[in-house]
C-alpha cells in the first residue's frame, strides 16, 4: 500500500504532522508531498513537528493568481503521480492544494481521502474559494474523515454516502497537545514573547488573511483596533500576515500607533503562547477558532458566515464580520468582562483523532 500525504500551507502541516507521526507510531509505510503553495511560514511548522517532506514541488511565486497556482500544482503533482504511482493520497480541508490534488488524483484513478471533510457555510464565496474547494474534494474523495458531526450530516446532505464517512474529531486538537508538551521544553518561547508583549495591560490577539476581507473590510477592522485601543486599557498584537494586501493597508494605517505592536508572522509554538496568554482573539482563521477553545478564549470572527459551527454554539466564537461598530461593541463587551474566559471542553476534538484516521485506514486498506 503506497500513501501519498500531501500539503501545501501552514495550515495543512499543523493538522496533517499528527496523522503523519500516528503513521510512523503504527509502522505504516508512507511518504510526504509539499506543494510548498506557502514557503515560508509552512517551513517552519515542517521544522517544529519534524517533518521533511520526500518530495518538495516547490510552487510558490510572488503575485501568483489562483488559476496560475491551480494549474501548476496539476501539472506538477501529475508528474509525481506518473513516476511513485501512489495507491491512497491523503488531503486536507480547503485549500488550492487539496483541490487540485485531488483532481489530479481523479484524472488517474487513484484514491482519496479527505481529512477534515464536510465544513461548510453553503455560500460559494464566503469563504473564498475555500467553500467550493471542499464541495470539490468531498465529491472526488473515497473516504471523508468528518470532524464532528455536523460535517457528517453536510456530507450526506450532498448526497455523499455514508459508508465512506468516519467522524474523528479535529486533527488540530492532537497537534495543540503534541505542541503544548514540546513547548515545556523550550522555555525560549516564552522569553521572546514577553519582549515582544512588554506591557503589564491585557492584549487582544488579531490575524487576518481572507480574501474576501480585502479592501474595505480590512481598513474597517484596522479602524476598530484604533477605536479599542484609544478608548480602553489595552493593548493589540498583532502577526501581519505576508500577502502585500494585507500589509499595506495595515502598516499605513496602525504602524503609528504605540498601543498596537505589528510584528511578522510567528511560529506556531508562539502563536500558541499568544493565544494562551491574550484577553481574546479577532480573527477570520479557521484554524483559530478550532484551537482557541483549548485554551478558554472567545475569537470574535470577522467574517459574516463561519463553516466552524460548533465554536459558535458553545460560545466560543461569535460572528462580527467586517462592520466596525459590530467588532468594537463586542470586543468592548469582552474587554469590560470579568468573566471572559469559557472553561468548556474543546468542542472540536479530544486529541485522539489521527489515531482513529490511522486506525481507520490500517483496518481498511493496509
Amino acid at each position: 500500500m503506497k500513501t501519498l500525504i500531501c500539503f501545501g500551507t501552514r495550515p495543512e502541516a499543523i493538522k496533517m504532522a499528527p496523522v503523519i507521526h500516528e503513521l510512523i507510531t503504527q509502522g505504516l509505510e508512507f511518504k510526504v508531498c509539499s506543494t510548498a503553495q506557502h514557503r515560508e511560514m509552512l517551513d517552519q511548522v515542517l521544522e517544529f513537528f519534524e517533518i521533511k517532506p520526500d518530495f518538495d514541488l516547490g510552487l510558490m511565486k510572488p503575485n501568483q493568481s489562483l488559476n496560475q497556482l491551480s494549474a501548476a500544482i496539476i501539472l506538477s503533482f501529475d508528474k509525481l503521480l506518473e513516476s511513485y504511482k501512489p495507491d491512497l493520497i491523503l488531503v486536507h480541508g480547503d485549500t488550492t492544494t487539496s483541490t487540485m490534488v485531488s483532481i489530479a488524483a481523479f484524472h488517474r484513478n487513484i484514491s482519496v481521502a479527505h481529512v477534515e471533510a464536510g465544513l461548510r457555510t453553503f455560500n460559494k464565496n464566503s469563504p473564498f474559494p475555500e467553500e467550493i474547494n471542499r464541495q470539490i474534494t468531498a465529491r472526488i474523495a473515497d473516504i471523508n474523515f468528518a470532524p464532528t458531526l455536523k460535517a457528517k450530516i453536510n456530507l450526506l446532505a450532498e448526497g455523499i454516502p455514508e459508508r465512506t464517512i468516519e467522524v474523528t474529531g479535529n486533527t488540530v486538537v492532537d497537534s495543540l497537545h503534541w505542541a503544548t508538551s514540546k513547548m515545556l521544553k523550550q522555555k525560549n518561547i516564552d522569553i521572546k514573547l514577553k519582549k515582544i508583549t512588554n506591557t503589564e495591560k491585557p492584549f487582544i490577539l488579531v490575524t487576518g488573511h481572507r480574501r474576501e476581507s480585502f479592501g474595505n473590510g480590512l481598513i474597517n477592522i484596522c479602524d476598530s483596533l484604533l477605536e479599542l485601543v484609544n478608548k480602553n486599557e489595552v493593548e493589540v498584537i498583532y502577526p501581519v500576515h505576508l500577502n502585500p494586501k494585507v500589509q499595506k493597508p495595515v502598516y499605513e494605517l496602525l504602524n503609528e500607533n504605540t498601543s498596537i505592536h505589528l510584528i511578522e508572522p510567528v511560529s506556531y509554538p508562539e502563536m500558541l503562547w499568544l493565544m494562551k496568554n491574550c484577553l481574546f482573539i479577532i480573527s477570520d482563521s479557521g484554524g483559530i477558532q478550532e484551537e482557541a477553545p483549548t485554551f478558554g478564549k472567545i475569537v470574535l470572527v470577522t467574517r459574516d458566515h463561519s463553516e466552524r459551527v460548533e465554536g459558535i454554539e458553545a460560545g466560543f466564537s461569535i460572528l462580527v464580520g467586517t462592520q466596525q461598530y459590530r467588532i468594537v461593541n463586542e470586543a468592548t463587551k469582552l474587554i469590560k468582562s470579568s468573566n471572559n474566559q469559557l472553561k468548556k471542553p474543546n468542542p472540536y476534538g479530544d486529541g485522539k483523532a489521527s489515531e482513529r484516521i490511522v486506525t481507520f485506514l490500517k483496518n481498511k486498506l493496509y
